[in-house]
């Protein structure tokens, strides 16, 4: 049975990918709650743009400077104890927020060093989690468990800030409790999958060589490499996701839970265009469906800098996560679908770091540019900008652009 013809409620009947998918669903939430609580908490304490900027900076670091040691993790250890000991990690680091929300600082510091903590414990599971989902289906259900799984994970995009913003009323310290439990239980989930890697038998030696091997294929594969930096580039320049607390609080006047909704409104898109893509995945033409996903993610973001009107800013918002889910599929059905099982650690990780860059490390650049010229003009200039980037990766990457089917034939 084919990939295309396959029932697309199938993958279900899977209780490894049904583990994982709640897993996934889970951190999602989690992630989202917390980021909306950091996010609001910070800018309470300090209305600085750049404070926004740096925390997500904080939270990249440590996914850019362990890439390559992450990875070699998730290809030498068994991955699923990797994701259940970061999980567990991460809903400690929680804890500590908590705390911290609870002791009434003033002081950025243990925030920051917090969320150094989750940004170590997710650049661990990343490529864990990644690597693991391809040997959990057959070849068949493949593009359908990664439409789901992108479905789930934007599911919980869409609740985890609303539920985030509306927790929040009560205090950060709730959030961050919520969180916590959240990150607990998936840990549980993924000890609980029944899939059981082959035993290592002799673990490859640490060299420079082994380490950059994920760098190594994906600068060899061209289809790769241009959608991988393409969503780095597009979404690092047009991201506006840092700013959403200035955007609510100063252009279109709500609160947290104004702000819960903004942040809901990429994953709505997202999620529905995930679902889409489960029930009628692209047969053809799918670079070029990349390259034009990107450029109205560009426009979206553009519409979204200028609006002063909140169900249009919500709506714009919409448009930019159901373009980003359409880019996304795309880049992870190639990086996950053509990549050796052996090298999926190592190539997830760096995708990982890719997908990091486009949104920490953007949220940082936004930030900054939003301090110096104010957080609309950043927000245009960044779509503007997308919409360069997508012109110019389709002359740069030829092969990404003529790419024609989404999985090569086995």
């Amino acid at each position: 049975m084919s990939t295309a013809s396959a029932p697309r409620w199938t993958v279900f009947r899977n209780g490894d990918f049904r583990l994982f998918g709640t897993a996934r669903f889970l951190t999602g939430l989690a992630f989202q709650m917390q980021a909306v609580a950091v996010g609001w908490f910070v800018y309470d304490l300090t209305r600085s743009a750049l404070a926004l900027g740096l925390v997500g900076l904080a939270s990249f670091l440590p996914a850019m400077l362990s890439a390559l040691v992450t990875g070699h993790v998730a290809d030498t250890y068994d991955r699923r104890l990797v994701a259940a000991l970061a999980y567990a990690t991460l809903a400690l680091a929680e804890l500590g927020l908590l705390l911290a929300a609870q002791s009434g600082t003033t002081t950025l510091w243990p925030i920051y060093l917090l969320v150094i903590v989750i940004g170590t414990g997710r650049a661990f599971a990343n490529p864990a989690m990644q690597a693991l989902l391809p040997t959990l289906v057959p070849r068949t259900l493949f593009g359908s468990a990664i439409a789901w799984n992108a479905s789930l994970w934007q599911t919980a995009s869409i609740l985890g800030p609303a539920t985030g913003g509306f927790l929040y009323a009560l205090g950060p310290a709730v959030v961050f409790g919520a969180a916590a439990g959240s990150f607990a239980l998936a840990s549980a989930l993924i000890l609980a999958i029944r899939f059981r890697p082959a035993p290592v038998t002799e673990r490859p030696p640490v060299t420079w060589e082994t380490l950059s091997a994920g760098l190594t294929y994906i600068r060899t594969h061209p289809v790769v490499l241009g959608a991988i930096s393409l969503d780095l580039v597009a979404v690092l320049l047009g991201g506006a996701t840092a700013l959403l607390p200035i955007f609510a609080a100063e252009v279109l006047h709500v609160g947290p839970l104004g702000l819960g909704a903004l942040r809901s409104m990429p994953a709505a898109g997202a999620v529905l265009t995930a679902i889409a893509l489960a029930y009628v995945p692209l047969q053809r033409h799918a670079g070029l469906r990349m390259l034009q996903a990107v450029g109205v993610f560009g426009l979206a973001t553009v519409g979204f800098g200028l609006s002063t009107s909140l169900p249009f800013s919500m709506a714009c918002l919409f448009v930019t996560g159901a373009a980003d889910m359409i880019s996304v599929f795309v880049r992870q059905t190639f990086v996950q679908g053509e990549t050796p099982d052996a090298m999926r650690g190592r190539v997830s990780a760096v995708n990982s770091v890719f997908i990091g860059a486009s949104n920490e490390l953007g949220e940082f650049e936004s930030g900054t540019l939003a301090a110096l010229i104010g957080a609309v003009p950043a927000v245009v200039a960044g779509g503007l900008a997308t919409l360069f980037v997508a012109a110019l990766w389709g002359r740069v990457f030829p092969a990404l652009r003529t790419r024609d089917r989404l999985m090569p034939e086995a």
